[in-house]
């Protein structure tokens, strides 16, 4: 977290109005679970592993994410954070893979759940719902976002595009394999700008205060997650080529206007659409197991 919110004062003393950050970086992505026998039912390894990222999980009705907001605030800028979600709502022992919009006024503007975990995730995370995704006025875009895989979503975009989407973000846990070419893909297809925000992660990374350090370390490769950070233009061009091996804060100045020439050959919501053929419906509605008539 003190990383986190030196981070934001540094992209706003360069005149930043939007951070981002990787996808579950708070506290941290499961790396652990495919190199450990994550699917070993009723391991009491994976039991201590499970119940530390759980007590490190964040709980947004608590406050754990109050000096974010303060950070955001002070400096003006907007974020994106990805965190792993201690719901209140889903009893607070499951966690959902959420990226969290905060405004330049500190305000949380949305939280969206990772609608399906990707493969092994599902050991570790719950599904998420809709509630989420939604797109927010930022200058003159309209900023939305997606988490990992779930970009590979058609109708995830399309829930997005719809809302006037131009700038997108995706978050991931790392690796350029993610982010060199579904970047550019979306770009394309949307003609909005698209940054793919990754994070890293090494053997040297693993802390001793981690339940198991040294399993984790014997079992991880030197590195897990490479980065792959980049950002790419409405015309799908590069304006930050996707970044390896390397832990940075990287900068880029976007100009509205692209976005307005572009969609003059394509705009998928828009004079391209057909609503008459294809509608998408969505479902936001907040999923809880329980509902209270007092």
């Amino acid at each position: 977290m003190a990383k986190v919110i030196d981070r934001i004062a540094q992209g706003a003393s360069q005149g930043c109005e939007l951070i981002i950050f990787g996808e579950a970086l708070v506290p941290g992505y499961p790396f652990w679970v495919e190199r450990t026998d994550g699917a070993k039912f009723d391991s009491q390894l994976q039991k201590q592993l499970y119940a530390h990222y759980v007590d490190q999980g964040v709980s947004i009705e608590d406050g754990d994410l109050d000096s974010v907001c303060k950070a955001a605030a002070k400096h003006g800028t907007a974020v994106y954070l990805g965190v792993m979600e201690r719901a209140a709502n889903r009893g607070r022992h499951s966690l959902y893979c959420s990226m969290v919009y905060i405004d330049p006024e500190g305000r949380i503007g949305s939280v969206h759940r990772k609608l399906m975990p990707t493969h092994e995730e599902r050991l570790v995370w719950a599904i998420g719902d809709g509630h989420g995704l939604k797109a927010h006025k930022l200058g003159p875009f309209t900023v939305g976002g997606l988490n990992c895989w779930e970009n590979w979503l058609p109708l995830a975009r399309a829930a997005l595009y719809g809302q006037g989407e131009d700038l997108h973000v995706a978050i991931w846990p790392g690796n350029l394999r993610n982010t060199e070419d579904i970047t550019r893909f979306i770009a394309r297809e949307s003609r909005s700008f698209v940054a793919s925000v990754s994070g890293l992660m090494r053997r040297e990374d693993i802390g001793d205060d981690l339940p198991h350090a040294d399993l984790l370390r014997e079992t991880a490769d030197d590195i897990m997650a490479d980065g792959g950070s980049c950002l790419a233009s409405p015309t799908g061009e590069w304006l930050l080529d996707p970044e390896t091996g390397v832990e940075s804060l990287r900068f880029a100045t976007i100009d509205h206007r692209l976005v307005l020439e572009e969609r003059h050959s394509l705009d998928v919501a828009g004079h391209y659409a057909r609503p008459d053929v294809t509608r998408l419906v969505v479902n936001r509605k907040r999923q809880t197991t329980t509902e209270f008539d007092d």
